[in-house]
């Protein structure tokens, strides 16, 4: 069994994720500590549930979701995963970040690319991975069968989706994103987005209007 903790960072209020396991492993996911109070939050909490960081995974590259990522990989020693399609838009976050507002160093470091076909492990439980582009090219879901849990970055919300505006978004592109690779979940699936409250694969089937 996981565990998920949910904290919201930044002026865009991102939701980062940490997922550990019972053994105190640990998954870091979109973070998006700017300030050093979010960053002292994080670190607290990972030090206080005896956690250690074994990985830093991106959803997708946007700047509110990868602030963080030098520095957990500083603190830490991990590497990030990304799909290889969103490497090009880990590379312009600054200049974007920059044009909000918000500079920040980006992460340099190795990146490993995720293997679609393979699940990510973290100890004996396995994240399934899932394409879900639209909002940009290279956005991934992860999903826990076990748990019954979806990891949605900016792909689905509660009543909305994410935008497509931004270069490599595409609206179509998403809405067929979210019916092949997150409708297809069960109802009971626990979305957990990107920004705003958790939801319901089952929720968003009826409720939201993006699908009407």
């Amino acid at each position: 069994m996981l565990t998920i903790r949910q904290f919201t960072f930044n002026p865009l209020d991102e939701n980062t994720y940490v997922i550990s396991d019972r053994k105190g492993a640990c998954m870091i996911v979109d973070p998006g500590c700017y300030f050093g109070n979010e960053r002292r939050e994080l670190i607290d909490y990972v030090r206080s549930e005896g956690l250690v960081p074994k990985s830093l995974l991106n959803t997708h590259c946007h700047p509110d979701h990868v602030f963080g990522n030098k520095f957990i990989a500083d603190e830490y020693g991990v590497i990030l995963h990304i799909h290889p399609n969103e490497k090009p838009v880990l590379d312009v976050a600054p200049a974007m970040a920059a044009a909000w507002g918000f500079p920040f160093a980006n992460y340099s470091g190795e990146i490993s690319y995720f293997n679609m076909n393979e699940p990510l492990w973290l100890g004996d439980d396995p994240l399934e991975l899932r394409f879900t582009p639209g909002h940009s090219p290279g956005s991934v879901s992860f999903y826990s069968e076990r748990d019954g849990w979806v990891i949605a970055g900016d792909a689905l919300f509660r009543d909305s989706i994410g935008r497509t505006d931004l270069p490599g978004g595409d609206h179509q592109t998403l809405l067929q994103s979210i019916r092949s690779n997150l409708f297809t979940l069960p109802d009971d699936t626990v979305v957990y987005p990107g920004h705003g409250p958790a939801t319901t694969i089952g929720y968003e089937k009826a409720n939201n209007p993006y699908f009407m």
